[in-house]
């Protein structure tokens, strides 16, 4: 386990981007923490440093609930779970059909479910640390 603190969106988008190794594909990731902690802007940097998105086309899929980003190295998802909550509601977004050797699933509030839970290869949990400083473990 790794924890880093970040002080800023910034320094937080760009822990994103050293993380690049650690999610080679195929990856299923859950992201962990409350509104606002963060989840978003991680992916941020992950996208940029995957050449899959620029930083300010990433947006949060709480509607959507899942973007999808290709890149040159990985096709990352980008995937909301905060709005389904029933595993029947999970098997509709076919998330299986999503999974090859090119990818990485970036899944927010993945923990809702057991079965992501013990498939997931890495987990990241970001907590607030005052304003605008997070708490980031990672896991896996």
């Amino acid at each position: 386990m790794r924890e880093i603190t970040t002080h800023s969106a910034e320094e937080t988008i760009a822990l994103g981007r050293t993380l690049i190794e650690l999610l080679a594909p195929p990856k299923l990731v859950l992201l962990r923490g409350d509104l606002g902690a963060g989840k978003t802007t991680l992916v941020k940097g992950i996208a940029a440093a995957f050449e899959a998105a620029e930083e300010e086309d990433v947006t949060s899929p709480t509607f959507t609930l899942v973007h999808e980003y290709r890149g040159p190295r990985a096709n990352l998802y980008h995937i909301d779970l905060y709005r389904v909550d029933t595993p029947r509601e999970l098997e509709t977004l076919g998330l299986d059909d999503l999974r090859s050797s090119n990818s990485v699933l970036l899944i927010e509030w993945g923990e809702k479910f057991p079965r992501l839970q013990r498939e997931r290869d890495v987990e990241i949990s970001l907590e607030r640390d005052g304003e605008t400083g997070r708490r980031i473990r990672i896991i896996g």
